[in-house]
């Protein structure tokens, strides 16, 4: 009997979903690769602090398309699932600020 990994459920914020779905097939290709990694490895990405007076603790990022654009989310172990909170570029810290008001 081999080892089985256990994978975590992959869900998406509306905004998030609609984020995604905004960007060109060649971004939204390479995030939703990203997004599956998190499926197996939620760790991933890297944990938050606070930020310019945006207090993520809980969350993580994790980037696509050579650090452009980035993905927050926050992993729920009891639950196996990865939510994912807002997908964006860093400009003016909006993908941060969009997270933020979304948790």
């Amino acid at each position: 009997m081999g080892l089985r990994t256990m994978t975590f459920k992959i869900i998406f914020h509306p905004e998030a979903a609609k984020e995604i779905s905004k960007l060109d097939n060649r971004l939204k290709i390479l995030v939703l690769k990203q997004i599956k990694k998190l499926s197996i490895s939620p760790s991933l990405g890297n944990e938050f602090g606070s930020r310019q007076g945006l207090t993520l603790s809980g969350y993580r990022k994790l980037y696509a398309d050579k650090k452009k654009i980035r993905i927050v989310y926050r992993i729920e172990d009891e639950k196996i699932l990865v939510k994912i909170i807002a997908v964006g570029k860093r400009e003016g810290l909006a993908v941060y600020q969009n997270a933020f008001k979304r948790t």
